[in-house]
């Protein structure tokens, strides 16, 4: 399986230098999304991950897109099981430009999250709520809050994460303040990402096949196998 440590650092060490992450990133946004058209099964080891992150004095953020899930019907063609998302992946400083990858926290971001952000105003903020467990007996042992707060003096915003395990007895928060050049990249990689994490680049790019050509073997998409709750 194709893990998010392919293009971040392992979780196994920690990042000693800076140029080591954004080695990691060096693939294109665009890479990202436009090769993830080829069949999973067919040519996997083909498809690349991009991300675009902002290493500030006490932790980094690190965005990345997660393609929708795609399943067949009768009719031979395929449509959208589940929505893709944007991945807000955290990781705290140990040191100056070093980061500790293994005590990541994870925040996947809905399309509507996203348009959320998208349409965030220099004065304004927003603020999301995750439980993994909503609606079962495990309801309320894990919770994420993500809150976007302004800097002030329109000079960009505060990106937050909160994770409180119940289990765990843990309550972690992470900080990045993100300028106002750093997330008007963001803005226009939402912007991009936002229709093709929705599966409507391939909707609105599908033929219907010939009556006379043969059958071909329908294309499935698959987001990354990485999960928000995996810690």
């Amino acid at each position: 399986m194709l893990r998010l440590s392919r293009f971040l650092p392992s979780t196994s060490r920690k990042v000693s230098d800076l140029k080591d992450v954004l080695w990691s990133g060096s693939v294109t946004f665009e890479h990202a999304l436009s090769t993830s058209a080829a069949n999973v099964d067919e040519n996997a080891s083909a498809r690349k991950f991009a991300s675009y992150t902002v290493f500030k004095g006490k932790a980094a953020l690190s965005i990345s897109p997660i393609l929708p899930n795609f399943t067949k019907i009768e009719s031979g063609g395929s449509r959208v099981k589940k929505n893709g998302s944007v991945m807000l992946t955290f990781f705290p400083a140990v040191g100056q430009r070093q980061y500790d990858y293994s005590k990541k926290q994870l925040f996947a971001l809905s399309p509507t999250e996203v348009g959320s952000l998208i349409s965030l105003g220099s004065a304004e903020s927003c603020e999301f709520f995750h439980d993994p467990s909503m609606k079962s007996s495990h309801e309320g042992q894990v919770k994420k809050s993500l809150s976007i707060t302004p800097l002030g003096n329109d000079n960009g915003y505060f990106v937050n994460i909160t994770v409180l395990n119940n289990v765990q007895k843990t309550n972690e928060r992470l900080s990045v303040p993100v300028t106002k050049a750093e997330f008007a990249v963001m803005r226009t990689a939402l912007s991009y990402a936002l229709p093709h994490i929705m599966g409507w680049d391939q909707a609105l790019t599908s033929h219907p096949q010939s009556p006379t050509a043969p059958a071909s073997k329908p294309r499935v998409e698959r987001p990354h196998p990485d999960s928000e709750w995996e810690r």
